[in-house]
């Protein structure tokens, strides 16, 4: 099958840089004896992490539930969860998963923790990871102190193990989340519960987080990919996006303009940062710009563009959020160059819960 062929909207993944761009993470976390344990959160697919681990990641991170039996589905069977699992229900999903996989999971206050324990028996103990707000302000314990508190409560409980610290750190500022976690480390060995890992991640600073002298495994998700996002915050260039969306153009109401078949349902609606601007890259017409989307449309402004498509033609788009864009279609193709080895199906699409 040739890619002509293929319908639009629709999403192509190049192998070849999906590949290179694996090759060259893998490389530098085994230069670094740095551990790395992706996010699947960018494919969404099993084979794409079994490509991962087989080049020599010791796991795979999802986010929810759903996603990791997805995964397990497929044959993963190290798997970290790094969000607090809270009710009857999730907790009964996620003893079934313990059950199946090598499991790990996260815990940011007594009452998540109390929820493990609970489910949980000292016949199969379930490893929990304290997470630690070191900087990001999203989720995870303020201090130390509350960090070694908590791993104490982990610790205390029969069913439950104390596996370490996790945290997803401020982008761009990596002495600073590594001054809190050697801190936090100094403070759980002095209260002889020395964490056996210590858990850091992010695609933009992967090829800094060597300096991260307290982290013994990484997570990065969007490098298998990459998208528009990843590179105005530095990481490579366009040439290594693997993700693009086939689009086709339905419209030219004046010279200037077109509006294509993909809007926010292909393309996602996140920003990127300024002055990079538009919804998306076209690889065709370089100088368009995507300037708004609705649902269903991408109005195009050409005003910069010597050559111009005409309706029919088709485009491929590089989305700025890949993650996104993978969530929003049911599968993907799988091509090099311009021929199609296969479409897949993103197993883990829609799984929120």
């Amino acid at each position: 099958m040739h890619i002509d062929d293929i319908e639009t909207p629709a999403v192509l993944i190049d192998l070849d840089r999906v590949e290179a761009n694996l090759r060259r993470a893998q490389d530098y976390a085994d230069a670094h004896d740095l551990p790395l344990r992706p996010h699947v959160k960018t494919h969404k697919l099993p084979e794409m992490a079994q490509k991962q681990v087989a080049l020599g990641a010791i796991g795979i991170t999802c986010q929810k539930i759903g996603e990791a039996a997805a995964m397990a589905d497929g044959g993963l069977t190290d798997i970290f969860l790094p969000y607090n699992i809270l009710g009857t229900s999730k907790l009964d999903r996620l003893a079934d998963l313990h059950a199946r996989v090598t499991l790990s999971v996260t815990a940011d206050s007594a009452e998540t923790v109390a929820g493990y324990a609970a489910r949980f028996g000292a016949d199969r103990p379930l490893n929990v990871l304290v997470e630690c707000d070191t900087g990001a302000g999203r989720c995870g314990m303020h201090t130390p102190e509350e960090a070694v508190a908590l791993a104490r409560q982990i610790e205390d409980a029969p069913g439950l193990t104390f596996g370490g610290l996790m945290t997803y750190p401020p982008r761009g500022d990596i002495a600073k989340a590594d001054a809190w976690l050697r801190k936090a480390k100094a403070a759980l060995e002095s209260a002889g519960l020395p964490p056996k890992v210590i858990s850091s991640g992010g695609t933009p600073d992967l090829y800094r987080a060597a300096e991260g002298t307290a982290t013994t495994e990484y997570r990065p998700g969007t490098y298998i990919y990459s998208d528009r996002m990843q590179v105005a915050f530095g990481l490579g260039t366009l040439d290594d996006c693997a993700l693009t969306v086939k689009a086709t153009v339905v419209s030219r109401p004046t010279e200037d303009r077109a509006v294509l078949d993909s809007g926010s349902k292909a393309l996602a609606a996140d920003a990127v940062p300024a002055p990079h601007k538009g919804h998306g890259h076209l690889v065709e017409y370089p100088d368009a710009v995507i300037t708004a989307l609705s649902e269903e449309h991408a109005v195009v402004d050409l005003s910069a563009c010597t050559d111009k498509p005409a309706v029919g033609d088709t485009v491929r788009v590089i989305p700025n959020h890949a993650c996104v864009v993978t969530n929003l279609f049911d599968t993907v193709y799988l091509v090099r160059g311009d021929t199609v080895e296969r479409e897949a199906e993103i197993t883990s699409r829609g799984k929120l819960r």
